[in-house]
């Protein structure tokens, strides 16, 4: 049983003193919701998380921008159907238009405001599109709208990912409420500061800039920089963290309220994570990757993901194929250091392969465990103390439809 109270039907708004609207602006030519607000009654501390890609979108510019300069935010606009990347000097001016019509139409100043994007890259933003949105999104703001913002930010995501999490703070009530995005495109390296990946936090804990900054970063190199779902990276991931107050609880560094907090805040993220690898694109497996006894976390985090981003590797979990092979030859690549005669491998608890070699467990056997839609691949460097996991999926032919026809 989890310590944590989830709510249910939680979203963004389950936190007191926090707004949010879904509404449909006119991205998407399927008329589905794409333009989502979200808005704080209160002036909100914050951090952000975003792309270490070097083409990392207007919008990512324009959040990092206020990251390292806002003292609050406000309000956050995210569009879905553009993704404002590789738009030039004309996409920079967009978002930051984006948020100065936003603040002008909740009596805000334009550095209270954040913008995401998600969608095709290399396209200008149609302003109207953009004024339209932030019109219906303003009107629309309500404490029951974080279920309506969650599915406006969805591009190929079959299924909205909201969540939220009540927990006692120096007997008081905190909650965390958040939703994300991102079901193809999903190999996160998030850097704090500095398809697709977003994730919006809510918090009504009082923390300032700096601590909140602290706490995402510990939360993120556990949750979204543990996933892959193809090993390709966004030029718009973006997780932001705002936290209004209200409670009363303030996070101090280095309290016990403040260390409870920041393992409900990761349970938070990754929870979404999970979500986020088991809706990937054309998913049918979800796959945990575990290293354990390396001579360093780098060589076990080498090892890790090349597994877990190996196209070989994805395609034979999705025919159910046990071929331990492709998993040596993903290791021996890597690039990590180790002894691949003293490597032991496991499906789930059964042994694949002992001090280099055949293990001997029946094919067949090993058949009955990739075939679930989760297991566990356990490689054992048995050269040190140092551990990595990665989440990930496999690739289908349903992915490659999906990603085939993602421009027409």
């Amino acid at each position: 049983m989890s310590e944590w109270n989830f709510l249910p039907d939680g979203s963004i708004t389950s936190t007191p003193g926090f707004l949010a609207a879904g509404v449909t602006a006119g991205f998407k030519r399927s008329g589905a919701p794409d333009f989502a607000m979200i808005y704080s009654e209160e002036p909100a501390n914050f951090a952000g998380a975003f792309t270490s890609c070097t083409f990392a979108a207007a919008p990512v510019q324009i959040c990092r921008r206020r990251v390292l300069s806002s003292e609050f935010i406000r309000a956050a606009v995210i569009n879905s159907g553009n993704a404002n990347a590789c738009t030039g000097e004309t996409g920079l001016a967009n978002a930051d238009a984006t948020c100065v019509l936003a603040a002008n139409k909740l009596g805000l100043r334009s550095d209270e405001v954040v913008v995401s994007s998600t969608g095709r890259i290399g396209v200008q933003l149609p302003m109207e599109t953009i004024r339209k949105g932030i019109d219906l999104a303003a009107a629309a703001l309500s404490r029951d709208g974080g279920s309506a913002a969650a599915h406006a930010i969805m591009t190929t995501d079959t299924v909205p990912k909201s969540v939220a999490l009540q927990l006692e703070l120096d007997g008081k009530p905190v909650t965390i409420g958040a939703m994300t995005k991102g079901a193809g495109m999903i190999d996160p390296k998030m850097t704090v500061p500095h398809a697709t990946m977003l994730c919006y936090i809510t918090s009504d804990v009082k923390a300032d800039n700096a601590l909140l900054r602290t706490l995402l970063a510990s939360c993120v190199a556990e949750s979204f920089n543990r996933i892959t779902v193809d090993g390709d990276m966004s030029t718009n991931d973006t997780t932001i963290l705002m936290a209004n107050g209200r409670s009363g609880v303030e996070l101090r560094p280095g309290s016990e309220a403040t260390e409870k907090f920041r393992r409900a805040l990761l349970a938070v993220m990754q929870k979404l994570a999970r979500e986020m690898v088991m809706d990937g694109e054309g998913a049918t497996k979800f796959v945990t990757v575990k290293v354990i006894h390396a001579a360093s976390e780098n060589d076990a985090k080498l090892c890790a993901e090349a597994v877990a981003n190996s196209l070989l590797c994805k395609t034979a979990w999705y025919g159910g194929d046990p071929n331990w092979g492709r998993v040596v030859a993903a290791l021996g690549y890597s690039g990590a250091e180790f002894d691949p005669d003293a490597t032991d491998i496991f499906y789930d608890a059964l042994p694949v392969v002992r001090r280099g070699g055949d293990a001997g467990t029946p094919e067949e056997t090993l058949v009955d465990v990739v075939k679930q839609r989760e297991f566990t691949i356990l490689v054992d460097l048995n050269g040190g103390s140092a551990e990595y996991w990665v989440w990930t999926s496999d690739i289908s032919y349903e992915y490659v439809k999906i990603n085939a026809d993602y421009h027409t």
